[in-house]
């Protein structure tokens, strides 16, 4: 349903004016219809860049009057589940409702595992791990185990948080989407193309099924990189891109839409044809306010071309 979809977008990490400038940001959002504020998270990124995800997220929660904050995805593999469960239930308590936890176990960096005292080569199986920890903490639950990576002998994390916290789980290969199936709300896809989305979601559907999971409303989404603006919108962004994760950007071009909003609406459209209902938008603009201006209008758009579609339905419906 039209109503049904929403769009955040990814806050500045490295704009300078520190709090002053985050602070703006977040009053900029508020004032529009705009869902979602996401955050990333690296510890010491191709080279040494990085930003604490749950830190940035915290402060966006407190920041905003009423925008979603996920983070998009924190890098769980590199922490203890315990710590990072008791940091999610505080941050969930600054912003009840508001706090959508998006984890992932990175990779483009083996470098940044190894520097957090991690194998690269374990990432998965500690991710796995860590979320039957985390999961049930978050749950109010208490955990007994002796596992691989983690022992716990009768650990709780008190209070849960009241809503609980969603988890949407990122990644792309099928071990992925099985660990969405087993301990995720969601997937959140990242350089696939609608046909793979869709194909991606009825996986985790049926392996959920196998396992006897039911979940009543998956909560599953894209993260887009884009840029607003004219033809040098696209230089722009190949720029950022390859400077950031040092690789060219013809690996990711096809999954980039650039140029208006509704362009950049149409490049999304065949995702809400496959399902997706959720999109996170890691917008390059000329300026913040037109980042985020060109976000609420994409919103805008997908939402009306929902609409005619579910116009199109009915009519035909109707008349058979």
């Amino acid at each position: 349903m039209a109503h049904d979809i929403t769009v955040g977008l990814r806050a500045p990490y490295d704009a300078p004016g520190g709090a002053e400038a985050l602070a703006r940001f977040a009053a900029l959002v508020d004032a529009t219809s705009i869902d979602r504020v996401c955050v990333g998270d690296h510890v010491t990124f191709k080279g040494g860049r990085g930003f604490d995800g749950l830190v940035n997220a915290t402060a966006l929660a407190v920041l905003s009057r009423r925008a979603t904050v996920q983070t998009a995805v924190y890098l769980l593999p590199l922490r203890h589940p315990v710590l990072v469960a008791r940091q999610v239930a505080s941050l969930a308590a600054l912003a009840p409702g508001r706090l959508e936890f998006g984890v992932g176990i990175g990779g483009e960096d083996p470098a940044e595992t190894r520097a957090c005292g991690i194998d690269p080569a374990t990432r998965g199986r500690r991710m796995d791990e860590a979320l039957t920890v985390l999961r049930p903490l978050l749950a109010g639950g208490e955990v007994t185990m002796s596992g691989d990576f983690f022992s716990l002998d009768r650990v709780r994390v008190r209070p849960a948080p009241a809503p609980a916290v969603p988890i949407v789980i990122g990644g792309r290969s099928d071990a992925a989407l099985r660990r969405v199936a087993l301990h995720g709300d969601g997937w959140l896809g990242l350089w696939v193309s609608a046909r793979r989305y869709a194909e991606a979601t009825e996986q985790i559907s049926r392996y959920a099924s196998d396992a006897g999971r039911e979940v009543a409303r998956w909560r599953h989404g894209m993260h887009v990189w884009c840029a607003f603006g004219t033809a040098a919108a696209r230089a722009r962004l190949a720029a950022a891109m390859e400077d950031f994760y040092q690789t060219p950007f013809g690996k990711f071009e096809r999954y980039c839409p650039c140029g208006t909003p509704d362009e950049i609406a149409a490049g999304l459209l065949p995702y809400v044809e496959a399902g997706c209902r959720s999109f996170n938008l890691i917008p390059l603009a000329d300026s913040q306010e037109e980042a985020i201006e060109g976000t609420e209008a994409v919103r805008a758009m997908l939402r009306g071309a929902a609409r005619a579609a579910e116009r199109d339905t009915n009519d035909v419906e109707e008349l058979s």
